[in-house]
């Protein structure tokens, strides 16, 4: 009965949305909202298809964007540090700070965080750690500024909204943006920031349409298609 309920809700969802059409960028949030039907809070996904070879080394997309508004969750922050930055990240805010401790938890399967950042001088530690952290995506990276020695900037970004993108095998970036109860124009202003984040990190060697399509939905709901020219300028 259940699914049977669900199936109708889908396609209801799905009636809302006209085939084969690109939405303007905020009519689509609109839809996003209204086509959402499950009784839990759906976060919001943007997907990106980018003209790049994700094969080639130098057409590889990943980076980071602090959105304006947040995700809408509390992100769990650990933070490999000693002496004063351990005393920096608490400040800051990190939930869980320490060095070897916390390596061994890790090491026998201990997981209950969502981001680690780490000082460049506990690499040699965390390093060690990269068979466990590297596949769930937790691995500290000097690139998205979790390997740095300003610890307290890099906690304050996550808890204030950072989020991190890289390109799959497709080359389809994915990236939350919120949450259905948020305020359209909310979503919108977090959309648009990742947007012109992924379009900064155009290679070079990406020849023809950088951004080839884009598609928002929620977690239940189906995906809609925008209209790339309805972005912005510039992207």
């Amino acid at each position: 009965m259940g699914k049977i309920g669900m199936g109708k809700k889908l396609k209801a969802a799905k009636e809302k949305i006209e085939r084969g059409k690109e939405y303007p960028f905020e009519e689509a949030i609109l839809l996003v909202k209204e086509a959402s039907y499950s009784k839990f809070n759906e976060t919001v996904d943007l997907a990106i298809k980018l003209g790049i070879d994700p094969k080639k080394s130098d057409q590889m997309v990943k980076g980071s964007v602090v959105l304006p508004h947040g995700i809408g969750k509390k992100v769990k922050v650990l933070v490999f540090a000693k002496g004063e930055k351990e005393k920096e990240a608490i400040d800051a805010g990190a939930d869980i700070v320490g060095a070897e401790d916390l390596a061994e938890k890790i090491s026998k399967g201990w997981m209950d965080f969502d981001k680690a950042v780490a000082t460049p001088d506990m690499m040699g530690l965390v390093g060690k750690l990269g068979k466990i952290l590297g596949p769930r995506g937790l691995m500290p990276n000097p690139k998205l500024g979790t390997v740095t020695f300003d610890i307290s900037k890099a906690v304050k970004e996550i808890k204030a909204g950072k989020v991190e993108y890289r390109a799959e095998k497709a080359g389809i970036v994915h990236v939350p943006i919120g949450k259905v109860s948020f305020d359209a124009q909310k979503l919108l202003d977090n959309a648009k920031a990742v947007v012109e984040s992924i379009a900064k990190a155009k290679p070079s060697t990406s020849k023809g349409r950088y951004l080839k399509k884009i598609s928002l939905s929620s977690t239940m709901g189906p995906g809609i298609t925008i209209d790339v020219a309805s972005v912005g300028k510039g992207v």
